[in-house]
């Protein structure tokens, strides 16, 4: 079944625009890799520059959203996902924390989150959907409002 499936993107370090385009390009091949058919993103917000949310840093990020219709678990399009980071060069994925349990944000090559998988939700360790903070983070919601289809109907 094809399910609507929405990202956000960000990059702080380096070429910030190049790492978010990069990586788009590079989730349409992955995600043609998952069922061998060709799937370009549906729908591509503006780039926007947003300050760092939760940490200070130097470099103001690069966000947007992007939409693309996929026949795939949402485990698999995670997968997809996080090779794309390590590829451009994100180091693996580990949640620092601090003193007090809070999580510990730091500047990023190339941060891809899915956001939404269509009106599902899931809700295991490793995979939360749709995105628990999505709501809080105008560098999510600005982006997602422009692209999202109304057939979506989880509250935005």
């Amino acid at each position: 079944m094809m399910v609507q499936v929405y990202f956000s993107l960000g990059s702080n370090l380096g070429d910030r625009r190049r790492n978010v385009l990069r990586a788009i390009r590079m989730m349409e091949d992955e995600f043609s890799l998952l069922d061998g058919v060709h799937r370009p993103p549906v729908a591509i917000s503006k780039l926007i520059e947003t300050e760092p949310w939760g940490f200070r840093a130097e470099q103001s990020f690069i966000n947007c959203a992007v939409r693309f219709d996929l026949e795939a678990p949402c485990h698999d399009i995670l997968e997809c996902c996080q090779r794309i980071e390590k590829q451009l060069g994100r180091p693996e994925h580990e949640i620092n924390l601090d003193s007090q349990g809070s999580r510990i944000y730091e500047s990023r090559i190339i941060d891809i989150d899915i956001i939404l998988y269509g009106n599902n939700t899931i809700s295991e360790p490793d995979l939360m959907v749709p995105h628990p903070l999505f709501r809080q983070r105008p560098f999510v919601l600005d982006p997602l409002r422009e692209i999202i289809s109304p057939e979506i109907s989880i509250e935005i």
